[in-house]
């Protein structure tokens, strides 16, 4: 009788573990599922997205011509239009900067 007493806890015991185990399994793969849901839902929208500034930048882009024959004026022309922009970007990029720092300084005094 005692041996049967023992062993039926430990079955009972066995199964109660087994069932807290599968039960946690089971939360971990919902949980799971519904997360990969969620990423399949972003990942669509990250490429509709992409798509989109795809398309946009193809409208807004110049084609590329081979310009090793082209006037040299228009050439220089181009370039003094690109440098000019580069150093608007600059400029611009160093007024954010020159906030940032008085903003910073602020902060520490």
């Amino acid at each position: 009788m005692l041996w049967f007493s023992v062993w039926a806890v430990l079955v009972v015991g066995t199964l109660v573990g087994a069932w807290f185990l599968l039960r946690s399994l089971w939360r971990s793969a919902r949980a799971l599922m519904d997360e990969l849901g969620r990423a399949s839902r972003v990942l669509a929208e990250l490429a509709d997205k992409a798509e989109e500034l795809r398309r946009v930048s193809d409208a807004q882009a110049e084609p590329i011509v081979p310009t090793l024959f082209a006037d040299k004026a228009e050439l220089q022309a181009r370039l003094a239009h690109l440098r000019e922009a580069r150093e608007a970007r600059k400029d611009a990029r160093w007024e954010r900067d020159e906030a940032t720092r008085e903003r910073w300084r602020a902060v520490w005094r």
